[in-house]
């Protein structure tokens, strides 16, 4: 009936129905589903679940206690749509008319018994809980999510942005000297800016701009305060030639929207191809995130959206050192923390 994916092109809404029911499915672009929520029923809704439709791989149809229109409602007509995705490109809502008709938030999970929410459903089943029993919390993140899209699509907007982190940077590390695009004409946008040796230190720094223009998919499943960890940039220090580290970006800067993950402090990554092909020399295969490092420049102080920004220093680290992140992230930074610059 209608497909529709994120600004990142890592999710696909995919809205299916017969002449019993529509549901809405959100998925990655292999297929998998990772949320999915019933939206109507079209015939006079039965008195329990129907396992033969299930079973059937049929879109299933509401049962009677808990859907708004028993006796069934007309067919959803994908001209009335529109799609509007979070910020995060995790979640998204669907509108029908003008009017909220379902969410499937990024906390969206079928295995844990929690589906999307739909406008006619009643109160909590497998295949939809109640829209409006949610909209105390639902509606500010819907509204968010229009006027983030709204400011992002304007003219000037991107540009601003940037402009904005640039200041920041020179405040805190001096001076740039080049900027390389490393988004490849996609969203997020991101660029790299370097900052070259000062005479208070003999190493440039190199920084992420851009990946703070969105939050972070999925980090409110983990982290109770969201707006201190969802805006992240990247930096890194080095006394080699800037343009090798920079390929370390080119792997990380839009990795949390095209993987739907975030990446935070202590995190770890590893290297996705040949460690020979590994961007700094040293036998390293990997990197350790580290905000907030005594010995390099503080970055901090930066704001974006209502939300602060967290630097996160990217620590070659060898393969040895990526296993032993087993006993503790701490254990690991103790041992590297000093290796910045390189």
């Amino acid at each position: 009936m209608l497909t529709d994916t994120n600004p990142y092109g890592s999710r696909i809404l995919v809205i299916e129905g017969d002449e019993e029911s529509s549901v809405a499915y959100l998925c990655d672009p292999q297929g998998v589903v990772h949320g999915a929520v019933w939206l109507a029923n079209h015939t006079v809704a039965p008195s329990a679940v129907d396992l033969h439709r299930l079973n059937s791989g049929l879109p299933p149809v509401m049962p009677r206690p808990n859907t708004r229109h028993p006796g069934g409602r007309g067919p959803i007509d994908p001209r009335r749509l529109e799609v509007l995705w979070f910020e995060e490109g995790d979640g998204v809502a669907l509108f029908e008319d003008g009017a909220l008709l379902a969410v499937i938030p990024g906390w969206a999970d079928m295995d844990r018994g929690m589906p999307g929410y739909a406008r006619d459903a009643v109160g909590e089943t497998p295949f939809a809980w109640s829209l409006e029993e949610a909209m105390e919390g639902l509606a500010p993140r819907v509204a968010k999510a229009r006027s983030y899209w709204e400011w992002r699509r304007g003219e000037g907007a991107w540009e601003s942005y940037r402009d904005l982190v640039l200041r920041h940077l020179e405040a805190r590390v001096g001076p740039g000297r080049r900027y390389w695009d490393v988004s490849d004409g996609r969203l997020p946008t991101v660029g790299v800016t370097e900052r070259p040796p000062t005479a208070e230190r003999d190493y440039a720094v190199l920084s992420t701009v851009g990946m703070s223009c969105q939050r972070m998919p999925q980090v409110e499943m983990y982290i109770e305060r969201p707006d201190a960890y969802a805006r992240v940039e990247l930096a890194i220090a080095t006394r080699g030639d800037p343009r090798d580290a920079a390929r370390l970006f080119l792997w990380l800067a839009r990795y949390p929207w095209q993987s739907v993950t975030w990446l935070g402090h202590g995190h770890t990554a590893r290297w996705y191809h040949e460690q020979a092909t590994f961007p700094v020399p040293g036998g390293y295969n990997g990197v350790l995130m580290l905000a907030d490092l005594d010995h390099l420049p503080d970055l901090s102080g930066f704001a974006f959206g209502g939300d602060h920004v967290k630097w996160l220093w990217l620590i070659p680290v060898t393969d040895a050192e990526l296993r032993s992140v087993g006993h503790g992230y701490e254990f690991l930074a103790q041992r590297v923390a000093g290796r910045l610059p390189i």
